[in-house]
């Protein structure tokens, strides 16, 4: 028999202690962070696309901001009811910030003591995310169940469906009762069917463990996908927590209070009383079915494959619920902001702190096109001996299975995000033969199948940090070119962003003589200079012969 609660009274409303989705959309307003667009947008073919622009269109980070759409028609001119936003989460770190109520730089920490100090979470009985409940025959047939949903179409061109992108899929271990909370993205198939992708490789994903459990019982494995929670709870689905870790206590300690939970409708799980909307169902163990292709996070279109299929059994929302999607495939993206921002921290206390290693200093995960998959960058202040940074280099590459296929070390004076300075550092301050390591054994971890085949890569492990003393880079030193800056301001040439690096800086092989010999050349006195070169002459030296080989006082 069809079932749908109707919206007949106030909206459920719990004791909290933690701001949810519509608190924080109306934080991002309040801090200048949100863009509101109330004319009509195509979410099979604009959405995303328009969003997309602000990662492609060469805005510094901290002019993106969260997408509030709220006049939604799809391909066929249908209009839906229910807003979404885009970029909400972590279109930068300053949206990231927001969500988790601290400076981007205290995010790192902030996570390690969530992670050491979990708060269980507060069980209830009824909750917000049951305001209405949509069950049975209410699910079927055009425009309803899943087809009410306005979900964007993530790479108009390539994907073959409307996708779930911003979940927190919630799964159970059979054996431990132990709850999982994964971000899967989710094809829509059908006004009650969806095809889940759980990843199958080697340390995958904890809802796939678990599905393996499911199908070895020969049992059906209960699943809750939600859309749209307080962001504490809405952090805890990328991040990748060890699978015996209470998620949900991390999100508590995150919140700083414990997490209203509440029992699912159709299925034994618990999903969180705030949440916007929850898709319980049953994930099929015996068959599978094509899903995809759809644009991944990994820069590359991911092929049509077959994967799990979920047969709904409800849907529950809140009175006036927001849909959140992820801007993801290309990065940088929302997806990767989110991930880099947690990763990075973890990397360096794991490096710092559990291997002891004292001389690093930072941990960047590449994001541009390589999405923090493939590329590390530790750096190492210059005191650090060769065997602490291969050490580290070691330690960075096996610290998770799906990064530092590439792992390099530098100095700290490279800009780990411009791959210009690591070309240089690479260029100049490594020697192939005895700075290159490559590691055998290594998974693939997420990305396009390759042509190769076979089941494992290999890494590889560079020390282009400086060996010995180098002279100073190239360019007018700091004094100079902030001087420059005030003229170009006062001549109102075009603004100008500073990238690092700006002004030159000494490398350790620069003697005070040539320190001094620059200040009289600077200052118009060169001649003096001249002066002084002539009384060192020399007989019989070939050219390009450098002085302190010829000269005494330079050791």
């Amino acid at each position: 028999m069809a079932t749908k609660t109707e919206d007949t009274g106030t909206p459920s409303e719990l004791a909290r202690a933690y701001p949810d989705l519509h608190d924080h959309i109306e934080a991002l307003d309040r801090e200048g962070l949100l863009q509101i667009v109330d004319e009509p947008i195509d979410k099979d073919s604009e959405m995303h696309p328009l969003v997309r622009w602000q990662f492609q269109g060469g805005l510094a980070e901290s002019e993106r901001k969260a997408f509030l759409f709220r006049n939604i028609v799809d391909g066929k001119g249908r209009k839906f009811d229910i807003p979404v936003v885009v970029g909400a989460l972590a279109a930068s770190q300053d949206i990231y910030s927001v969500g988790m109520g601290v400076p981007v730089a205290d995010i790192g920490k902030k996570w390690a003591d969530a992670i050491a100090n979990p708060i269980a979470p507060n069980i209830v009985e009824t909750a917000p995310c049951h305001d209405v409940v949509i069950e049975g025959d209410a699910l079927l047939g055009d425009g309803n169940g899943l087809d009410m949903l306005p979900i964007p179409v993530s790479t108009p061109g390539f994907d073959s469906a409307p996708t779930l992108t911003s979940t927190n899929t919630i799964t159970c271990d059979p054996d431990t009762g132990i709850h999982n909370m994964g971000t899967y993205r989710g094809a829509l198939k059908a006004p009650d069917r969806l095809v889940v992708r759980m990843a199958t490789r080697v340390g995958g994903a904890g809802g796939y463990q678990h599905w393996r459990k499911y199908k070895a019982r020969g049992e059906k494995m209960p699943c809750a996908i939600v859309l749209g929670c307080p962001p504490s709870v809405a952090f805890m689905g990328p991040q990748k927590l060890p699978l015996d870790v209470d998620e949900v206590g991390v999100a508590g300690a995150l919140a700083g209070a414990p997490i209203n939970m509440v029992r699912a409708k159709t299925v034994d799980l618990m999903v969180p009383a705030e949440a916007e909307i929850v898709i319980e169902g049953l994930v099929d163990t015996e068959y599978q079915e094509p899903e995809g292709p759809f644009g991944e996070s990994h820069g590359h279109v991911a092929l049509e494959e077959y994967n799990l299929p979920m047969q709904v059994t409800a849907i529950t929302h809140r009175r006036a619920p927001i849909i959140t999607s992820y801007l993801s495939q290309v990065a940088p993206s929302e997806s990767s902001v989110m991930k880099r921002v947690a990763y990075e921290p973890l990397f360096l206390t794991h490096l710092r702190d559990h291997l002891g290693i004292k001389g690093v200093t930072k941990v960047s995960l590449h994001e541009k096109l390589t999405g923090l998959l493939r590329v590390t960058i530790v750096s190492v202040d210059r005191s650090t001996p060769r065997t602490e940074i291969w050490r580290a280099l070691y330690g960075a590459a096996s610290f998770k299975g799906d990064c530092s296929k590439i792992c390099i070390a530098v100095n700290d004076d490279i800009d780990p995000d411009n791959a210009d300075a690591l070309l240089w550092a690479l260029a100049y301050r490594s020697n192939p033969i005895e700075d290159v390591k490559a590691l055998a054994h290594r998974g693939q971890g997420h990305g396009p199948k390759r042509e190769h085949g076979g089941e494992e890569d290999s890494s590889l492990l560079i020390d282009a940090t400086m060996k010995s003393d180098m002279p100073p880079l190239a360019l007018p030193t700091q004094p100079y070119m902030e001087k420059a800056k005030v003229l170009w301001d006062r001549l109102g040439l075009p603004a100008i962003k500073p990238e690092s690096p700006w002004y030159g800086y000494s490398l350790g092989d620069w003697s005070d003589a040539w320190e001094q010999a620059a200040k009289r050349a600077a200052e118009g006195d060169y001649l003096e200079n001249g002066r002084r070169t002539h009384q060192r002459r020399q007989k019989d030296i070939f050219p390009e012969t450098s002085v302190r080989d010829v000269e005494d006082g330079w050791d």
